[in-house]
């Protein structure tokens, strides 16, 4: 009977801590040496509601805190409050539920070693005591009598899938990277992306004529930089801001500017000025249209990244559109308001002519490169590319197998640059794209990707875009 009365007490209070709506838990990081370590002592939570009574904070912010007075302690609702990468959790026992949408259902657990001199779960050779809650990258476990029962949410970052792509021979390797560590895959696609699926009106945006004859050659491997050093900017991070609609938009239109001006104008362009401004229609870092982009930088332009730094880092921050510009009689526009940087003195407003589509053909994207500088991709990211580091990346099987929720995709942008050829291991000469991300120097190489090239690999040649720019 006490056997019993056990075994139904571990399911009951499984189902009642991990679900995510009571928590009475002590909170360590994953190191317990290491609990200091953070900007936070480590803090604990009870039964009580208190995100879903008094409201959730997007970003960090210290004032969004409850006392918790059976401890003498504070909780918290802020975004902040579980992002630790050990495993430090200082977040109100409602806050998974209240803030983040969601509960934690019981899905999987997991034996401990056994020990005759302590109880309680271990890991990483550290034992923790019962009713003990740890973040383990994008997932929470429990120590309910001796055991971790743990949630079985699909990870950004999964080792075994870095494993697998990176021993078989797909051409391109896989790494794990601090910046996704801690994201579910839902949450990688739902922050990192932000490119709306092509709308009718830029399926049906002017595309240019075919301009390239049969018998004109390309050179075996080209780079904008190359070509126009000091005109091509880098990559920027977008963080956890779904807006790569504005990042790839304002990069090719800065690029565009200096290669069209002769180098008379080589500012970068700020995302942020879109991300802000551009709202018509448009869902700053919940995702937004490229030709919306494309059709506010000709109506109204852009100041440059010096003049109005990037500022989001959180998807569900907003930042209120902080320039406004005046048109003249001639229709040039100009900034009514000095620079949100107060040490940038130049508030110079750049506007490009109506976009334009390319074809979707090899050789005349090759010819728009070449002659008029990078262009803007719309593509399919899929949950193995957050993973790429080097080589020519294509999607790859390696998820079929798997059950639906392994297998997500949603649409990005990027810039591309220029293109190559290279001869394989097993003698093929295989071509790629040569393009830029908006994920930091960090990811992949420098910041860019090679992908493969002239079979439309995750779409990247569908929809390519263009627009000649000007001050």
């Amino acid at each position: 009977m006490f056997l019993v009365c056990n075994i139904l007490l571990y399911f009951f209070a499984a189902n009642y801590f991990v679900s995510g709506r009571n928590l009475n838990v002590n909170l360590y990081s994953v190191e317990e040496q290491r609990l200091f370590r953070g900007f936070r002592t480590k803090r604990a939570v009870d039964f009580e509601n208190y995100c879903s009574t008094s409201g959730c904070c997007s970003s960090r912010n210290d004032e969004c805190s409850y006392h918790y007075s059976w401890k003498n302690t504070t909780c918290y609702c802020d975004n902040f409050c579980d992002q630790e990468s050990e495993g430090h959790i200082d977040c109100c026992p409602d806050f998974w539920l209240a803030c983040k949408e969601r509960d934690y259902p019981v899905l999987q657990t997991s034996t401990v070693f056994p020990t005759l001199t302590k109880e309680g779960c271990w890991n990483n050779g550290i034992n923790y005591e019962d009713n003990t809650i740890i973040k383990d990258n994008c997932n929470y476990c429990t120590c309910l009598n001796n055991h971790w029962v743990c949630t079985d949410h699909v990870c950004l970052v999964r080792d075994d899938l870095i494993e697998e792509i990176n021993k078989n021979d797909y051409g391109w390797k896989a790494a794990s990277y601090s910046q996704f560590w801690g994201l579910t895959l839902y949450e990688g696609i739902k922050y990192r992306l932000g490119t709306i699926k092509p709308s009718p009106s830029l399926l049906n945006m002017n595309e240019m004529t075919r301009r390239v004859s049969l018998d004109e050659d390309f050179p075996l491997f080209f780079i904008s930089s190359y070509k126009w050093p000091q005109y091509i900017h880098g990559p920027l991070d977008q963080k956890n801001c779904a807006a790569s609609w504005a990042f790839s938009t304002a990069s090719v239109a800065a690029d565009r500017i200096a290669i069209h001006s002769g180098g008379r104008f080589t500012s970068n362009l700020s995302p942020q000025h879109l991300i802000s401004c551009n709202i018509q229609n448009q869902n700053g870092c919940n995702g937004g249209n490229v030709d919306g982009a494309w059709s506010f930088l000709r109506k109204r332009g852009l100041v440059s990244y010096s003049c109005y730094p990037y500022v989001m880092d959180k998807v569900n921050e907003f930042a209120a559109c902080n320039m406004s510009t005046l048109s003249d009689e001639y229709g040039k526009r100009y900034a009514n308001k000095q620079c949100p940087n107060s040490i940038e003195d130049s508030n110079n407003i750049y506007q490009c002519s109506p976009a334009y589509r390319i074809p979707s053909d090899e050789r005349e994207i090759m010819k728009e490169i070449m002659e008029n500088g990078p262009v803007q991709a719309v593509m399919q990211v899929d949950e193995d590319f957050f993973l790429y580091k080097t080589g020519i990346y294509k999607h790859t099987n390696v998820t079929n197998n798997k059950p639906h929720k392994y297998q997500m995709s949603d649409t990005h942008s990027v810039k591309i640059v220029g293109w190559g050829a290279l001869k394989m291991s097993n003698g093929k000469k295989e071509k790629f794209w040569i393009a830029a991300n908006s994920w930091g120097n960090s990811w992949g190489e420098n910041g860019y990707f090679r992908i493969l090239r002239g079979e439309n690999e995750s779409g990247i040649e569908n929809i390519i875009i263009a627009a000649w720019c000007h001050i």
